[in-house]
């Protein structure tokens, strides 16, 4: 099944980022979406059943959800839903995993300060112009057509972002997608 849905609901585990063995980031956590529905006989709200998900996310994706997306969070996912079953020990087991095409943080909720990367490496106004780097697509080095394509070696790079205390620049680290450096 390779449906697209959006789901709404609170991140209910912290992040997990990792590698695959060809050099993919990756970065998932559960999420939960419980449905609320007006008790009348009561005047009260009440909650209903809880669905849990598993989002997965790749490569710039899943760097940009390791430093923005925190346990608790409320949070859109829109992605591809696959469904899988497995047997273990005669007893069938299920689950829902959302690949994710696009995370952000619910504004129903609080307000977010959004950065746009070019990348993984730096903000879109940071970057050189075309003439500048011989790149004319204006592409970071690993950004391409190929969607399976490795990402770079090196383990941080710059974030374009100034540590509000000192004015220092913060690394990113690729693999991870946290900050570093700078007291980060």
């Amino acid at each position: 099944m390779n449906d697209m849905i959006t789901v709404r609901g609170f991140v209910a585990s912290d992040v997990k980022s990792s590698t695959t063995t060809r050099g993919t980031a990756t970065a998932s956590f559960r999420l939960g979406t419980t449905e609320r529905r007006y008790d009348r006989a009561n005047n009260t709200w009440v909650d209903g059943n809880t669905n849990w998900y598993t989002v997965q996310s790749f490569r710039y994706l899943a760097g940009h959800v390791g430093c923005s997306i925190k346990k608790g969070q409320r949070v859109l996912v829109v992605g591809k839903l696959r469904l899988r079953q497995w047997e273990h020990e005669g007893r069938i087991y299920h689950v829902a995993e959302i690949d994710a095409e696009s995370v952000g943080h619910d504004l129903m909720w609080g307000s977010a300060n959004f950065t746009r990367m070019n990348g993984a490496a730096a903000p879109l106004d940071s970057v050189p112009s075309a003439g500048d780097t011989g790149n004319p697509a204006g592409r970071s080095e690993w950004e391409g057509e190929d969607e399976d394509q490795a990402p770079p070696e090196e383990e941080s790079v710059p974030a374009g972002l100034e540590d509000t205390e000192g004015g220092n620049s913060l690394l990113v680290n690729t693999t991870t997608g946290e900050l570093v450096g700078a007291g980060a």
